[in-house]
């Protein structure tokens, strides 16, 4: 009887002190090796900046953007690209956003104007060119062209900085031209010519010398008295602000002048 006592121990004894091992492991002990880690996660987090841009913008602001996340490990720069005009109604509707950058100086005065942003700097200009199909279908050759009935014509929708430029430039001229299409952008604006959709365009430099060929590019004098500034800022309530001021330095910086400027751009 001693004898099978003492093995019902022996058998039972193991078992129990492996029960109050399983039982303190998941007893609210913390696991120090895995806090560590997610404390570190916590400290290396990644970092966003929000960049709203003018469409006109996409190409070099998207190679900036690169730049600036290889300068600062673990940031990612997240880009809005549109309308200049629809843009600044986005953030006086608060949008979260970091930096502004414009193609006319009226659409920032929407935001400056609400107190969204303050000191905008100009930091390019852009100029009007015809874009045209490759073989030039309506062999359009200057401005007065574009007057034709015959030949289609794209132009961007009067309140978009790329369509107030355009009527700057034809008021210059002394045209009145009826466009088959008013486009929200540029960039959609210059599709239209791409896809052959129209005749002819006007476009900004910038983007005919983006499209790597797709269209040809025709200067014409009137485009003087059309050039756009492009301001930058960084917003009030942005909630990247030390982030945000550094994008825009690096966007006025010597670095950022030499992308824009190879892209087509003017100095201001």
């Amino acid at each position: 009887m001693v004898f099978r006592r003492l093995s019902r121990w022996a058998i039972a004894l193991p078992v129990a002190l492996a029960l109050a091992g399983l039982s303190g492991c998941g007893s609210g002990q913390p696991d120090t090796s895995s806090t560590a880690s997610v404390s570190s996660a916590a400290a290396n987090g990644a970092k966003e900046v929000t960049v709203f841009a003018a469409a006109s913008l996409t190409g070099t602001f998207t190679e900036l953007g690169k730049t600036f996340e290889a300068a600062h490990p673990g940031t990612t720069v997240k880009f809005n690209f549109g309308s200049s005009a629809t843009l600044a109604q986005q953030i006086v509707q608060g949008a979260p956003a970091d930096v502004f950058a414009a193609a006319s100086p009226a659409t920032m005065k929407t935001v400056t104007d609400a107190s969204l942003a303050s000191a905008p700097t100009t930091f390019v200009r852009n100029k009007l060119e015809i874009a045209v199909p490759k073989d030039n279908p309506a062999k359009v050759d200057e401005l007065t062209d574009l007057a034709d009935s015959k030949v289609k014509v794209a132009l961007c929708a009067e309140q978009v900085p790329c369509g107030a430029a355009a009527v700057k430039a034809l008021d210059a001229a002394g045209l009145k031209v009826r466009p088959v299409t008013l486009e929200q952008d540029v960039k959609a604006t210059l599709t239209k010519v791409e896809l052959g959709e129209v005749d002819a365009a006007l476009v900004y430099k910038t983007d005919v010398i983006a499209s790597a060929g797709k269209v040809q590019g025709l200067e014409f004098p009137e485009a003087d008295k059309a050039v756009n500034d492009y301001p930058i800022a960084t917003l009030a309530k942005a909630p990247a602000g030390d982030l945000a001021k550094q994008f825009v330095d690096l966007v006025l910086s010597p670095q950022g002048k030499d992308v824009l400027t190879k892209a087509g751009f003017e100095a201001p």
